[in-house]
């Protein structure tokens, strides 16, 4: 590579760490070695048109090249890009990876290779990285600047404004103007100078990655966006351009769109020597169907040139995995030998979803902005830390290239720990379930809190030569790419013719208990009353502090909630102190000498349960609480505001609608205390009575207070997932109950694409997840559930788990990830049908959606979707608050799975706090915690005195097993929690802790 001495890399450029040679591959994998031979200098032009020496053997073939490229600018999603060049043909072809370099560059000191975007996403919220969306925004930037991105003045302005903003910042006329006499984005640029200031003036405050975002969200909707047109003829000797995109071959006179075949609808493509030929499926429809289309280009390498692009974008975004190589004929072979060669865009996907990336900062070469400082992703290190400050990109810290093995979101508290050499890395704030993959091995606990430990290593893939074997063989349906003696089925995939060593040493001592299990209940009623009255000061405390003397909260609210919480936390307070004397009495810590009459708990339930009864006026007011507050956040859109802040606060560890519940929930959990208290007692026992008496009570207000329950429960999952969906204004209705939510695979013309569905008793819909600060979905589309059939459909179209919803007014086929996930749905589904065919009747209306942009129903076909609806997650002026990202929603999101609103109720019940010690896979030592296991996810504190959690591991998706004698955890009470390479080990203190666990 060139002299690091006389230019800096492109990735030092970009801020990236050097990788030290590490291997970009596929965990398990070897790198790729460089070939003997003498080395030869290779060009290479970045999209920040700078230039780039590399150093490659001549006998290495061009995914050598490829992926020094993507790992010298630390680029994971490099599968979007390729090089390209201009032969001695002057002819511009992309780079064969798997052909040597030097049998395709003639004169390689002569020839300079462009690293350029070569597929374009219809969507580009499905760039999951960053530096993805601004390298992508590099290339609109120069495809307006050379004319290729046509459009019209408004939006040609409306991007020159986006690229400025994200170069210079907020708008300054005098500023602005003489930026842009420097700088010219598109060729008519002096005549819109005052549209672009006028577009430009209305982005204050948006970041650089934000403008990229919108940039990007323009760009995709003209119907230029990534188009490279190849000239070519009809029969009738017409001059037209022949082009390719993810959709299919498109046809253009000029830069005008004239025809387009989508890859549904093509059988075969085929080149004979000038001639193209489009061989497509009969359509019984047309009377004048066409069964092959031909076309005339400029040479045979033009036509052939062309044939290859076609082949490579339906691999790469029809496929879901690489095809695999045909074995080299014995004799002789006629035709091409060509195939696609990488990862198809949904491994791409999941192997960026799966894998975990630290993000370090990364310098926009262009920007001017101070504060710019970008993240990319970076896997973990093996040894040396991030630099402490990111603007000293001169003494970068060598780091490799390794994806992490944990699973925690990290909420700091503000803490800035001290980086060592054995420092893993300090807890960040706000982190969403995009990165709930991301972990500590050491949770910090305080302010300069050290943490320590390594990462277990893996190999990780950047370049499109290597393989993710993941997925399907094929999408459908199938099309035959050919040359004249060749074949390419896409069936068959060819043409014919760290380790993570914690240095943990909270060693767990021994402590003596009393070994009845009545104790243990007991104390379980101790941990979980300690972490109620916790939750109880976020709303008497926390919360009444946040809004202060604020004129955004009614007074006639503020009286409402605080005069109906303040008694409850005044009495449990006491309540609580009572439990904790009995349980120190009952372990002899304060009296050792007393026995039998303190060994009970009873009592004390029974005591308090009956002052509990003096505030069932305050329970039963608790659902006019939600409601009001709700009826108050529609009307102020500063409380709307006050409470979004309030619930981004690390404090506020779920969601504010809950706290408001948990007084109904604690019921619950007291009735089921006594419960197993009153079936481990003999009747004979002296606390059995009182326990029994308790009971009683207990049920009597559960019974009174569970419908109440059970409604307010909808009505906050309700007002969660309205804060979680976009495009969509009337969620909230009487009468709708939410059923199901989660992950499955819709089929459109573009093949299997992710889609998040939400079912409720009346209506079924279905979204997609946005690369916003917002975090949200998009609805799509929205199935009434009324009239309704539903169909197994896996033999019809041969995806797994697939099956088929028959609406009145849409047919959608979709895959679910697995057979169980398959049989919910269904079961799910089902019941909502029979609810709304019983209840509702035909649903006149569907529900109201902002902005009004969706199509009509009778517009949805199975075998296409309109672009606007599929990838759009938002205007490209609009602006949109911040969001929390690890809701329910966003982790099932992640984890490809469902959660039913009965899932919630049994996570209401079996809420659970206490001490853990925790272990992970390849460290030693134990460190005890304080872990909240609620909604779906563990919340790690260092002490139960916390007044908010360290970290979070969502749960769903995780398996529970009992550990192994091979992993060698000579432990008692030891249970093992795994999902794909995570694996964490948890040791509690008894057997019946290990149980409810």
């Amino acid at each position: 590579m060139g002299d690091p001495e006389s230019r800096p890399t492109a990735g030092q450029r970009l801020g990236a760490q050097e990788s030290m040679g590490i291997s970009t591959l596929e965990p398990g994998q070897r790198p790729p070695s460089m070939p003997p031979g003498r080395h030869v200098s290779i060009k290479v032009q970045m999209l920040d048109e700078t230039e780039e020496v590399f150093e490659v053997s001549q006998r290495a073939p061009g995914k050598i090249l490829f992926d020094l490229v993507c790992t010298h600018l630390n680029l994971i999603e490099g599968d979007y890009f390729g090089m390209e060049y201009q032969d001695h043909r002057k002819m511009t072809v992309w780079l064969d990876l798997l052909k040597p370099i030097m049998k395709q560059l003639r004169r390689p000191k002569h020839t300079v290779l462009r690293f350029v975007v070569k597929f374009f996403p219809p969507d580009h919220a499905q760039l999951l990285e960053e530096l993805t969306r601004y390298l992508f925004a590099l290339q609109i930037k120069q495809d307006l600047a050379a004319g290729r991105l046509t459009c019209n003045d408004s939006s040609a302005a409306l991007l020159v404004s986006h690229i400025v903003q994200s170069e210079i910042g907020d708008f300054d006329e005098a500023q602005n103007r003489q930026h842009l006499r420097k700088n010219k984005y598109i060729p008519d640029q002096d005549i819109l100078v005052d549209k672009i200031n006028e577009f430009h003036r209305k982005h204050v405050g948006q970041t650089p990655a934000e403008s990229d975002y919108q940039l990007l969200e323009i760009a995709r909707r003209l119907e230029m966006y990534g188009i490279r047109l190849h000239p070519a003829k009809d029969r009738e000797g017409t001059k037209l351009n022949l082009s390719v995109a993810h959709t299919g071959i498109l046809v253009f006179q000029g830069h005008t769109k004239i025809n387009a075949f989508n890859w549904s609808k093509v059988r075969k493509l085929s080149f004979k020597r000038k001639r193209f030929l489009i061989k497509l499926r009969p359509d019984l429809n047309q009377s004048n169907y066409q069964d092959t289309l031909e076309f005339l280009m400029g040479s045979r390498d033009c036509c052939k040139v062309f044939w290859k692009i076609c082949v490579e974008y339906h691999a790469f975004f029809r496929l879901f995995e690489e095809p695999k190589p045909k074995p080299k004929p014995v004799l002789f072979s006629r035709g091409s030998s060509f195939r696609f060669s990488g990862r198809t865009q949904k491994q791409v996907i999941d192997y960026v979803r799966d894998s975990e990336f630290k993000k370090i900062p990364f310098e926009r070469k262009h920007s001017k902005i101070q504060s710019n400082l970008s993240l990319s992703p970076q896997p973990s290190e093996r040894r040396p830390e991030v630099p402490k400050q990111v603007n000293q990109p001169d003494s970068p810290a060598k780091t490799s290239r390794l994806p992490k093995d944990t699973g925690f979101v990290e909420d700091t508290a503000g803490q800035q720990p001290h980086h060592t050499p054995s420092s893993r890395r300090s807890p960040r704030e706000g982190q969403s379930a995009e990165q709930a993959e991301e972990e500590p091995d050491a949770v910090g606990q305080g302010k300069g809190q050290q943490l320590s430990g390594k990462r277990q290593s893996e190999h990780l893939s950047t370049g499109p030569a290597s393989r993710a074997a993941r997925g399907s063989s094929n999408s459908i349906p199938y099309i035959d790419c050919s040359d004249i003696d060749s074949e390419y089925d896409v069936a068959k995939g060819r043409v014919t013719r760290s380790q993570s060593q914690t240095n943990d040493n909270y060693e767990d001592e021994p402590v003596r208990f009393p070994t009845d299990k009545a104790y243990f209940i007991a104390k379980e009623l101790l941990t979980t009353e300690r972490t109620y009255l916790k939750d109880l000061e976020v709303i008497t405390m926390s919360f009444q502090n946040a809004i202060g003397k604020d004129e955004a909260m009614p007074e006639s609210l503020r009286n409402v909630i605080f005069s109906n919480f303040d008694p409850l936390y005044k009495f449990h307070t006491g309540f609580l102190k009572e439990v904790e004397q009995r349980l120190a009495l009952w372990e002899g810590r304060s009296n050792a000498h007393i026995k039998g009459d303190y060994q009970r708990i009873g009592d004390v339930m029974l005591k308090n349960i009956q002052g509990i009864k003096q505030l069932t006026s305050h329970l039963q007011k608790h659902s006019e609480v939600l409601l009001e507050l709700e009826r108050a956040s529609r009307a102020s859109r500063k409380l709307e505001v006050l409470c979004r802040d309030f619930e981004m606060q690390k404090v506020c560890y779920l969601p504010l609608n809950i706290f408001f519940l948990r007084p109904l929930h604690r019921l619950m959990h007291y009735k089921q205390i006594l419960e197993r208290l009153c079936k481990h007692y003999p009747p004979t026992h002296v606390d059995f009575r009182d326990s029994r008496a308790a009971l009683a009570d207990i049920s009597e207000m559960a019974a009174q207070l569970h419908g109440t329950m059970i409604k307010m429960e909808n009505f906050q999952k309700l007002l969660e997932l309205k804060k979680d969906l976009i495009g969509i204004e009337n969620l909230v209705i009487p009468g709708r109950e939410f059923i199901r939510l989660g992950c499955l695979s819709k089929l459109s013309g573009k093949g299997l694409q992710q889609r998040m569905f939400f079912l409720f008793n009346d209506v079924l819909l279905y979204t997609s997840r946005g690369m916003t600060a917002s975090n949200q979905f998009k609805v799509h589309g929205q199935l009434p559930l009324y009239g309704m059939t539903i169909r197994d459909s896996e033999e019809e179209w041969g995806v797994p788990h697939s099956f088929t919803l028959f609406g009145q007014r849409q047919t959608v086929v979709v895959a679910a990830s697995c057979a169980s996930e398959m049989e919910k749905w269904i079961d799910d589904i089902k019941m909502a049908i029979d609810l709304a065919e019983k209840c509702n009747g035909p649903s006149s209306d569907l529900l109201a959606t902002s902005p009004p942009e969706n199509k009509s129903p009778e517009d949805s076909t199975l075998d296409q979707e309109s672009e606007d609806d599929l990838s759009a997650s938002r205007t490209s002026l609009e602006r949109q608050a911040p969001h929390r990202g690890n809701t329910t929603v966003h982790v099932c999101w992640h984890r490809n799975t469902s959660v039913s609103m009965i899932d919630f109720s049994i996570a209401v019940e079996n809420q659970l706090s206490g001490n853990l010690l925790r272990k992970f896979k390849n460290s030693n030592g134990w460190q005890k915690l304080w872990v909240v296991f609620t909604n779906f996810s563990l919340f790690f504190y260092k002490s139960y005195q916390d007044d908010y959690p360290l970290a979070s591991l969502p749960l769903l998706g995780y398996s529970v097993t009992i550990p192994s004698g091979s992993e060698n955890i000579h432990k008692d009470y030891v249970f093992k929690l795994h999902f794909k390479s995570h694996v964490y080990y948890f040791r509690s203190e008894s057997e019946y802790t290990f149980e409810r666990y």
